[in-house]
């Protein structure tokens, strides 16, 4: 069997124990998913009908934000369990198994997809509580789920990587908070970036984040016809910049995490 294939089967062993695992601690999945809905509906009460959005509606706009934080917040979950596992001793474990060494991190990011997906559909039915819609072909819609989800797994493969970096779970949610909430923050996924200051702006319209919020918005019909043509590259072309972003995610911390853990697992 090669090295591959091997990480692959190994790797669906991992995911099934991850899923296994949050079966047992239902209260971790009912976290994940009560929390989108919340933001949901606190954003579109509060400031639903005080931001204007040139050409649309701010409902409509901000799911595409809450989509693009959503899965980030998820993808930490990932470096959680990481984390976990290196402080508990599980890596150690793993070691002792005739498995693949990357079998860990492989099980640990694909089982994260169910999450993300599930996060997803709560957030849909959400958006359609507070008056978002879905305006574009069934096609569009499985294009922006799918991008979503992709962007969700390139990103957990960043959160592996910290998870194996730091020596606890308390260290790991400070450094993931000083890297989330700056980036979600910091881009066009809860205002448009027009109005801000000219540094400020153009690095939301060069941040991933505000990509995929983009993206998601003109998969899913939520662009109107009246709204300005962006100025940044970014603003104009999100899916193929989100794209861009998740192939240069992978290329650099699959490595650097599969690196990472095997430097853990030799200690």
């Amino acid at each position: 069997m090669t090295t591959a294939v091997k990480a692959v089967t190994d790797g669906a062993i991992i995911a099934k124990r991850n899923l296994l695992k949050v079966k047992r601690s239902p209260e971790i999945i009912v976290m994940m998913l009560v929390s989108p809905f919340m933001f949901i509906l606190l954003f579109a009460v509060l400031f639903g009908n005080i931001i204007e959005i040139p050409g649309g509606n701010y409902r409509e706009y901000l799911l595409g934000g809450i989509f693009a934080q959503t899965i980030m917040f998820g993808a930490t979950f990932t470096g959680l369990g990481v984390a976990e596992d290196v402080q508990k001793g599980i890596i150690d474990r793993f070691r002792s198994l005739p498995a693949s060494r990357s079998a860990l991190l492989v099980g640990r990011t694909t089982s994260d997809i169910v999450y993300n997906a599930l996060s997803i559909a709560v957030m849909m039915v959400a958006g359609l509580v507070v008056g978002w819609r879905i305006r574009s072909s069934l096609l569009d819609v499985l294009a922006g789920v799918l991008l979503l989800l992709l962007f969700a797994y390139a990103f957990s493969w960043v959160m592996a990587y910290f998870g194996l970096l730091v020596p606890s779970v308390e260290v790991f949610n400070s450094v993931t908070a000083v890297i989330v909430f700056p980036l979600t923050f910091l881009s066009s996924a809860f205002v448009p970036t027009e109005p801000l200051p000219m540094v400020v702006r153009t690095f939301a319209e060069w941040n991933p984040i505000s990509a995929i919020a983009q993206a998601s918005r003109e998969l899913f019909g939520n662009i109107s016809a009246a709204t300005p043509t962006p100025d940044a590259w970014p603003m104009r072309e999100p899916i193929t910049y989100s794209l861009l972003w998740i192939v240069i995610i992978l290329l650099v911390f699959v490595p650097l995490a599969v690196r990472r853990f095997n430097q853990t697992a030799n200690r």
